[in-house]
C-alpha cells in the first residue's frame, strides 16, 4: 500500500498530521520531501537582501556625502 501524508517534524520526531491506518509494531519505508514555505505576506521580508552584491554600499554614502557638501542655491543678492 502507498500512501502520501502530510506531518511536521518537531523536537526530532515526525508527527503525522492525518491518521494512519497502520497496525502497531508495523515497519514502514518513508519518503521525505520538503514543502516550500508559503509566502510571507511581509513585503519587507520577502525582498530582504535583493541589492547584495548590486550596490557598493560605501561608494553610495561617500557619493552620497559628497552630494551634501555642493551648494545648488543662488547666492542671495542684496
Amino acid at each position: 500500500m502507498v500512501t502520501t501524508i502530510k506531518a511536521r517534524f518537531s523536537n526530532g520526531i515526525l508527527e503525522p498530521l492525518e491518521a494512519l491506518e497502520l497496525s502497531e509494531g508495523e515497519e514502514v519505508a518513508i519518503t521525505i520531501v520538503t514543502l516550500p514555505r508559503a509566502p510571507s505576506s511581509d513585503w519587507l521580508e520577502r525582498t530582504a537582501g535583493g541589492w547584495v552584491g548590486l550596490v557598493d554600499m560605501d561608494k553610495l554614502e561617500r557619493d552620497i556625502y559628497e552630494s551634501r557638501l555642493l551648494s545648488t542655491r543662488p547666492n542671495p543678492e542684496f
